[in-house]
Parts: C-alpha cells; sequence; structure tokens
C-alpha cells in the first residue's frame, strides 16, 4: 500500500511546531539563502505583515542550482534538529518561480475544506451504517 500523499503546511505552520515530526508535508517559499557547505537551504514567506521562515536540508536533492528570490516547493519529511529547530529534509525541490501565492494559499484553503468535508460524510455515512446494522 501506498503511504498517504503529502499534506500542504503553509511555511508559518511548519514553524510553529503543528506538524508532527516525520510528517510528510508539501510547502512553499521564496529562496532567501542556500549554503552549499551545510546542504541547507531557507524559504520565506509573508503571512499578514510577518515574514515566516522554513529551514530546508538539501542534501537529498543536490546538485542544486539556486536561484535567489524564487519561489520554490518542496516535499519532504519534518524533523526536529537540535540548536535549530523545525527543519524540513527536501525530497524534490522545485522552482516554482511566477506561481501566483495569493491563488496557490487559496487553492490549499478550498482543497482542505474539501477533505474536511468529505470527511465528515464519511463518518455520518459510517454512523448511518452502523445504526442499519444494529
Amino acid at each position: 500500500m501506498l503511504p498517504a500523499a503529502a499534506v500542504f503546511h503553509f511555511p508559518w505552520e511548519v514553524k510553529s511546531g503543528r506538524v508532527v515530526e516525520g510528517t510528510s508535508l508539501r510547502t512553499f517559499g521564496r529562496l532567501t539563502s542556500y549554503e552549499s557547505e551545510e546542504s541547507r537551504a531557507t524559504l520565506s514567506s509573508h503571512n499578514a505583515l510577518e515574514e515566516h521562515t522554513v529551514t530546508i536540508k538539501t542534501q537529498f536533492v543536490e546538485p542544486f542550482n539556486p536561484i535567489m528570490g524564487a519561489q520554490y516547493l518542496v516535499l519532504g519529511e519534518v524533523e526536529n534538529v537540535e540548536g535549530v529547530g523545525v527543519v524540513v529534509q527536501a525530497r524534490v525541490l522545485n522552482c516554482v518561480d511566477g506561481v501566483n501565492v495569493p491563488l496557490l494559499q487559496k487553492a490549499i484553503n478550498e482543497q482542505r475544506a474539501f477533505f474536511e468535508e468529505r470527511e465528515e460524510r464519511e463518518e455520518k455515512s459510517a454512523k448511518r451504517s452502523r445504526l442499519d446494522d444494529g
């Protein structure tokens, strides 16, 4: 059986610790720094008036030809690294410069709403099924 698909998380959710260590996720942000000798990059994104950063370990996606200031989409796993905090171990790191970030955020919210609604319908259906059987 295939593992569950990685869920989109906003950068501010990743940094806040709402994502459990070992969880696969997708996130995005603008590349603000890259340290090749450390295999580490930093993505940043704005929410309201705050700038949020996410540290990305890039060792599995190297050689990596960074485009500073470009938008990137990351697929990876969350790790807690002592002295650094929450880090995403990148499995895929794609440049998506030119993406409409507000539209991407809206799409993520719409997808979440759809999944929540679908889960509620499935729960109601399962509850009805148990009542019919009982």
